[in-house]
């Protein structure tokens, strides 16, 4: 789904920020890493999706993290090719999940750290608002760095914990990345979560103990689906639990002992 021409990105932007390079970049190594972002835009059937200057984006995107991690540490992955796989195709391999979120709508990336899942959400899916939330301030700083060269205009950075997190609307999806137990990421998306809210948690096996967390702690919350995530490259078990209102129950209040 793609928004009206001209809508949440600027050409002349986008092309001076892939004008940007990291000292030392050399095409070769942009020309490996634009093959192997490639196969895993195709691996996981987003061709129609992702065109040529969605995926120059992200190869930006990748190029301003390796150069960042090399200061203020945001990844322990070192090796751009890695990342390819353990951050760009992990991320990307939710994005079919977001088909019921409609153009307009708001996606929450809660503990976005280095702007994993939410940046690529936000270049897959432009006609979207995704507020990335992260209380570290290098951190935020690297992703206000990333909305500015990336012209990222419907991303908003808000250096803060979701629980201190004030919206003007409910969002429509909230998600994290390796943030909290299921239990503790839902009881913190409470304080911004409405009653049409759903939550997206990525994790690595299926989480059964942490489901029965969940159901212990008798929180309002319910397990809709768990997706399984082929991720291409990526030698690893993932899934995404997808989390609804009960709603004859109240939301807590995080706030409340």
């Amino acid at each position: 789904m793609r928004p009206a021409a001209g809508a949440g990105r600027s050409g002349a932007t986008r092309s001076a920020a892939r004008g940007r390079r990291p000292a030392g970049a050399t095409e070769a190594s942009r020309e490996e890493l634009s093959a192997r972002l490639d196969a895993v835009v195709e691996a996981l059937g987003l061709g129609p999706r992702l065109d040529a200057d969605d995926r120059d984006r992200l190869l930006d995107y990748l190029e301003l993290l390796a150069r960042w991690n090399r200061s203020f540490n945001l990844t322990a992955i070192r090796d751009p090719r890695a990342m390819v796989a353990a951050h760009l195709a992990d991320s990307l391999s939710i994005v079919p999940l977001l088909d019921s979120v409609p153009a307009g709508g708001r996606v929450v990336d809660v503990g976005s750290g280095a702007g994993l899942p939410g940046i690529p959400l936000a270049i897959a899916r432009p006609d979207l608002c995704i507020e990335l939330v992260e209380p570290v301030g290098k951190k935020a700083a690297f992703l206000r760095q990333c909305r500015a060269e990336l012209a990222l205009d419907r991303v908003e950075v808000r250096e803060c914990r979701v629980e201190a997190l004030s919206l003007d609307a409910e969002p429509d999806l909230v998600v994290s990345r390796a943030f909290a137990s299921l239990a503790d990421f839902a009881a913190a998306a409470a304080a911004i979560a409405g009653r049409g809210t759903r939550l997206l948690a990525m994790k690595g096996a299926r989480p059964d103990v942490e489901i029965e967390e969940l159901e212990a702690r008798g929180l309002p919350w319910r397990v809709a689906a768990i997706e399984s995530l082929d991720v291409p490259g990526l030698d690893a078990r993932r899934c995404a639990v997808i989390l609804e209102t009960r709603r004859n129950l109240p939301l807590p209040n995080p706030t409340e002992p």
